[in-house]
């Protein structure tokens, strides 16, 4: 049972429960970027290189065969190439978002840096005496 209470110690961990919010925030990104880049930004690019669909550019290593009475039918064996070409236009715009992102919380990070803080409130002991020390260096 120890092992038990070891665990449950390190899965309620902030960085863990951080890090586990990450990942599922991040996939749902990656699926609001991945529809945004198919269904977006893909078909004015296939219009404008003449109407291609990359996700059916395939190269046909080896023809398919039909079923017969005697054999059962075989698949085509392709080379989705196309696929490949959709990965990393999705990729590529992830990555910039993801850039952006971080981009922008460093800037903010910079800025609070960069704020001048606020001198701390002396009590009233220190003051009088700070007064009492400069009256006996002047005088």
């Amino acid at each position: 049972m120890k092992w038990l209470q070891e665990f449950k110690t390190f899965a309620v961990r902030g960085n863990v429960v951080d890090m586990a919010v990450g990942i599922v925030i991040g996939a749902a990104f990656g699926k609001i970027v991945s529809s945004f880049v198919a269904d977006v930004i893909m078909p004015p690019i296939g219009v404008l290189i003449g109407g291609i669909d990359f996700s059916n550019l395939v190269i046909t290593l080896k023809a398919g065969t039909a079923a017969t009475a005697d054999t059962a039918a075989k698949a085509a064996v392709t080379l989705n190439y196309g696929k490949f070409i959709q990965a990393l236009i999705d990729f590529t715009i992830i990555a910039f978002a993801i850039f952006l992102l971080v981009k922008g919380i460093n800037t903010l990070k910079r800025n609070e840096a960069a704020k001048p803080s606020e001198p701390a409130l002396q009590s009233p002991e220190v003051t009088l005496l700070t007064d009492i020390r400069d009256i006996l260096r002047k005088g």
